[in-house]
């Protein structure tokens, strides 16, 4: 990194199925000149042929803590895009099993992301076999403001289509680290 890790800001793209999010979080490291961490569990459910169990949640839940370790180091720029991050465990387990494991909710309170991009649902549904809710996606689209919100996570929540949903994260972006600039001055 050409800096310190000390001052690296990591942007979270989160949100519903089929939003945009890995394209958006590739978008923005490239323009941010840096690298973003994939969303591991997509790796992770390609070669999974049965249901998802709370064990694979918690699996997901350390790939994705270890690859955002991993990369950290090559961000450049002091700042980090990830697409998607552990939030989605949660998300997830609270649906699928009702419950989610502790180590997860402990993380909640000791990672800390410092602006998330909301990807809103105004995009049309891509089918993909990883992909599970088509008819539920204004319901993740609250479950996502909520966690959020539990979290007092600065937010903004990205619409639009194609560059015109780019120009939009890329001005939410700007205007936070701008933020950030001048707090730390």
């Amino acid at each position: 990194m050409g800096e310190s890790n000390d001052h690296l800001i990591k942007i979270a793209v989160v949100g519903p199925e089929s939003t945009g999010k890995s394209i958006m979080a590739q978008r923005l490291a490239k323009h941010f000149g840096t690298v973003y961490v994939p969303e591991y569990s997509r790796e992770y459910c390609r070669g999974l042929n049965r249901e998802y169990s709370i064990q694979d949640e918690l699996n997901m839940f350390y790939g994705q803590l270890a690859l955002e370790r991993s990369l950290i180091p090559l961000a450049k720029n002091n700042v980090l895009v990830c697409d998607t991050t552990f939030l989605t465990i949660k998300v997830w387990c609270d649906h699928l099993f009702n419950t989610t494991p502790t180590v997860v909710l402990e993380a909640l309170a000791s990672i800390h992301y410092d602006y998330y991009l909301l990807m809103d649902i105004d995009l049309p549904w891509e089918d993909d076999p990883l992909r599970d809710f088509p008819h539920l996606r204004e319901h993740f689209m609250q479950v996502w403001k909520r966690e959020l919100d539990t979290l007092n996570a600065p937010y903004s929540i990205i619409s639009g289509v194609g560059d015109e949903r780019f120009e939009n994260a890329l001005s939410a972006t700007l205007a936070f680290l701008a933020l950030k600039r001048s707090e730390s001055q």
